[in-house]
């Protein structure tokens, strides 16, 4: 079963905004209980965490995108957002989501599930 799907990338001018959805359709995990991120790729870099909210709503972000990306969910619908705005040339990539547990002893994640990903493109 697929556990995660994101939508909605596509190309847009710099300046534009775009938001970015997350279904978790999967029964691996109780969708409530669980922290969720989303990560971007872009060409020739690693992976790296953009935003991330736990199961009770506390988000955090990657500096360079502070102000302009806000993440949120929806638990009821099991759905995970990324509004952007202000969009930059450097945001180009492809946006995944994750879902994973909380490791308390080192107030880390460990993400279990990761969706196909999603391409976004600004232009200048």
């Amino acid at each position: 079963q697929v556990q995660l799907v994101e939508s909605g990338g596509g190309l847009v001018q710099a300046g534009g905004s775009l938001r970015l959805s997350c279904q978790a359709p999967g029964s691996g995990y109780i969708f409530s209980d669980e922290a969720m991120g989303w990560f971007r790729q872009a060409p020739g870099q690693q992976r790296a965490l953009v935003a991330s909210i736990t199961s009770r709503g506390i988000t955090a972000y990657v500096g360079s995108v502070k102000g302009r990306f806000t993440i949120s969910r929806h638990n009821a619908r099991k759905m995970l957002y990324l509004q952007m705005s202000s969009l930059q040339p450097d945001d180009t990539a492809v946006y995944y989501c994750s879902i994973g547990s909380t490791i308390s002893s080192s107030s880390s994640i460990r993400w279990n599930y990761w969706g196909q990903g999603t391409q976004v493109t600004v232009s200048s």
